[in-house]
């Protein structure tokens, strides 16, 4: 169910270049929800929705189903929230009868303020970071302005781009330089793009774009344009914020989702970080908030999770020293590895990655998928010890 447009929304849009054709899939698109919206069929292209289709299976049986796999494949933490969050989220369950119990949204924007040290005036929380990615596109992109990104890098604003006929233009990684993101290239490929995107840590490499690197973009990107900086796994590395240039006012708006090292991926929470014309931009296309609909145990959860700082460094050493124990091994078989500074890795098996995901998959392991640019080389999830030692053990199983 799509949203309705405003006039004021319709004639931005045909300023912009998008045509009246197109209001009813931009109206779809914002309608659908960041949970949805990444999983949609609208987004997730042809063979998505052919698959979907031709599944019988319910949501709840293929769960089932899945429950005997070492699940390594989606970026998932290997664990749930930290315990002190679980219990402030379930210590708001009682209180499920009430749509506005508190105001638990205010907290949350309140302890993100405090921890990044950006105004409150700069936060929006979000039911995932879906959202807020798509809406970027639409906001800041058009027909006339397109949308720049790293090649591999996380695919839904490519999807979310091509759903509206908005021109992707995908630059490689810098190989010679331990694949990070080649910012200047991307700039010279579209001097007048809408949004230059950038996931650091990126997925699914892992490697970090230097935040010198994103100020560099920032200041000689083209007027009216956007730096999209997508921080999912930022506390898995540890590595800078873009957080301090929203801060600063610059034309930069900041994701974060919960789901990956807070380990609340099936509760759905989010944020984005910009000024706020920016948010009101991006917000002026329907007339309902998405941004307000949030479940009160995903914004305690959340919450208590950003203060945990002994936590949050204890949980990425233990996801490093696994994930360098996995690097290890894989050098052992002679495997070649994208060195990572997140809770994922690129390696490269030397044939069809499918291949070898079907091969893991008989040995009940599921790894990750690859991206067409690099045929041979999947996507690994760092999970727990266990996970990680079943993987190594069913690779050796492979490669005898």
């Amino acid at each position: 169910m799509g949203v309705l447009l405003s006039k004021e929304a319709k004639e931005d849009l045909l300023a912009r270049g998008y045509s009246r054709r197109q209001f009813g899939r931009i109206s779809a698109l914002l309608g659908l929800g960041s949970a949805a919206m990444a999983a949609s069929p609208l987004l997730s292209g042809t063979a998505a929705a052919k698959s979907a289709a031709a599944s019988p299976k319910a949501p709840i049986e293929e769960a089932q189903n899945k429950s005997g796999m070492v699940r390594i494949g989606s970026n998932e933490c290997w664990t749930g929230p930290f315990p002190t969050a679980a219990q402030a989220g379930a210590a708001v369950v009682p209180l499920g009868n009430r749509y506005e119990p508190s105001n638990l949204r205010e907290q949350l924007i309140q302890t993100v303020s405090q921890v990044e040290k950006v105004p409150e005036t700069h936060i929006l929380p979000w039911p995932g970071s879906s959202d807020p990615l798509s809406r970027t596109v639409v906001t800041f992109c058009s027909p006339t302005r397109g949308l720049v990104t790293a090649d591999p890098t996380f695919e839904a604003s490519w999807r979310t781009a091509s759903w509206l006929g908005v021109k992707v233009t995908k630059v490689p990684l810098r190989a010679e330089n331990k694949y990070v993101t080649d910012v200047r290239a991307m700039l010279k490929a579209d001097p007048n793009a809408g949004i230059y995107y950038v996931c650091s840590p990126n997925n699914p490499t892992g490697t970090v774009t230097p935040l010198a690197d994103i100020k560099w973009l920032v200041a000689h990107k083209p007027e009216g344009s956007i730096v999209l900086v997508d921080e999912a796994y930022i506390h898995f590395s540890g590595a800078p914020s873009a957080a301090k240039l929203v801060a600063e006012n610059k034309d930069v708006v900041v994701l974060r989702t919960f789901s990956k090292l807070f380990a609340m991926a099936g509760l759905r929470l989010g944020l984005s970080m910009a000024r706020p014309d920016l948010h009101e931009k991006m917000m002026r296309y329907d007339g309902l908030n998405q941004s307000g609909t949030l479940s009160i145990v995903a914004l305690a959860t959340g919450t208590a999770s950003l203060t945990q700082t002994a936590a949050i460094a204890e949980r990425r050493s233990q996801m490093i020293a696994v994930r360098e124990a996995t690097f290890a091994h894989l050098k052992k078989r002679g495997l070649t590895y994208l060195p990572s500074e997140a809770n994922m890795f690129m390696v490269d098996w030397k044939q069809p990655a499918q291949t070898m995901r079907d091969a893991f998959a008989a040995r009940k392991i599921d790894i990750g998928r690859n991206w067409p640019i690099w045929p041979t080389m999947s996507r690994v999830t760092v999970g727990s010890a266990e996970d990680m030692k079943a993987f190594c053990d069913a690779l050796d199983q492979i490669m005898v």
